[in-house]
């Protein structure tokens, strides 16, 4: 068994004999985000994966939102001697939304410049090379908040043991809930790197072994990989024809830029919907914990 599956399913083996169906429903959700997750965060990964992860996370969440509306964990919660795991799951949501909003954000920065551009382009207007000056510093803005919301991740806490005479419901409760915040981060962290256009590395964070995992297993990829990102493709055409009047360099990036429309419409969607499942289910654990 691999170390990721060995992290995986450690909480798998304190579960009940008969854990309630919305754990084990769960617990299949994570195995096959997993699964994906482990077959896309290598040299081909796509923007195709990464809609697929989302779409995945998306279901994810719903199924949170149905657990965290049980009687039985509402009352587990509320007691005052689970609070302490409660907050760290609350401030890890905090964080999470935090990540997909930037992420969420650095898209559609990139998205409007983009549709800008091309416009631009298509009409051969002589503002073009003012346009690709706006766009390309767009894009370090995104890089930079991205950048900076990648690196604050060093920041997030350890979760503490859970208490040796907790209940089995508690734990089991707890430790999905854990593994969904493990997963979301080493989605949202590939979905950031993705739009950052290059991968980005953190030796820093200490929340998630299971994403320092996945990270390692990516840094062996050559860095051509990172030139099939529809982003990584316009920020290198963009800066070698800064000063250029190429027509054939300019229809090339009229071709790249429609290609990263696509990709931007489709990742917009994913997203947009993740980051709405993602408040409800911190609405919902708040309104558990109290």
């Amino acid at each position: 068994m691999s170390s990721s599956s060995t992290l995986f399913h450690v909480r798998s083996e304190s579960l009940p004999t008969r854990p309630h169906p919305i754990i084990a429903d769960i617990d299949d959700q994570i195995s096959r985000l997993r699964s994906l997750s482990e077959a896309t965060n290598n040299c081909s990964s796509s923007s195709t994966s990464l809609v697929h992860q989302l779409n995945g996370l998306q279901d994810l969440h719903d199924s949170v939102d149905k657990l965290l509306l049980l009687p039985l964990t509402q009352h587990l919660f509320s007691q005052q001697n689970n609070k302490k795991l409660v907050e760290e799951l609350l401030d890890g949501s905090l964080r999470l939304l935090d990540i997909c909003n930037t992420s969420k954000d650095a898209l559609l920065q990139s998205k409007e410049y983009a549709l800008q551009l091309e416009s631009t382009l298509r009409r051969r207007q002589s503002s073009f090379h003012n346009e690709v000056t706006k766009y390309l510093t767009s894009r370090k803005m995104a890089k930079k908040a991205i950048h900076k919301s990648f690196n604050n991740l060093k920041s997030l806490h350890v979760f503490s043991s859970i208490p040796n005479n907790s209940s089995n419901e508690i734990s089991s409760i707890i430790g999905i809930l854990r593994e969904v915040q493990a997963i979301t981060l080493s989605i949202l962290k590939s979905f950031m790197s993705f739009v950052n256009g290059r991968r980005l590395l953190s030796s820093g964070n200490k929340w998630s072994l299971v994403t320092k995992i996945m990270i390692q297993k990516r840094i062996g990829c050559d860095e051509e990989s990172d030139n099939t990102n529809e982003f990584a493709k316009v920020d290198a055409a963009l800066e070698s024809m800064v000063g250029s009047n190429n027509k054939s360099v300019m229809e090339n990036e009229q071709t790249l830029l429609k290609d990263l429309e696509l990709c931007i419409h489709h990742l917009e969607d994913g997203t947009q919907t993740l980051f709405r499942r993602m408040i409800k289910t911190r609405v919902s654990l708040l309104n558990s914990f109290n």
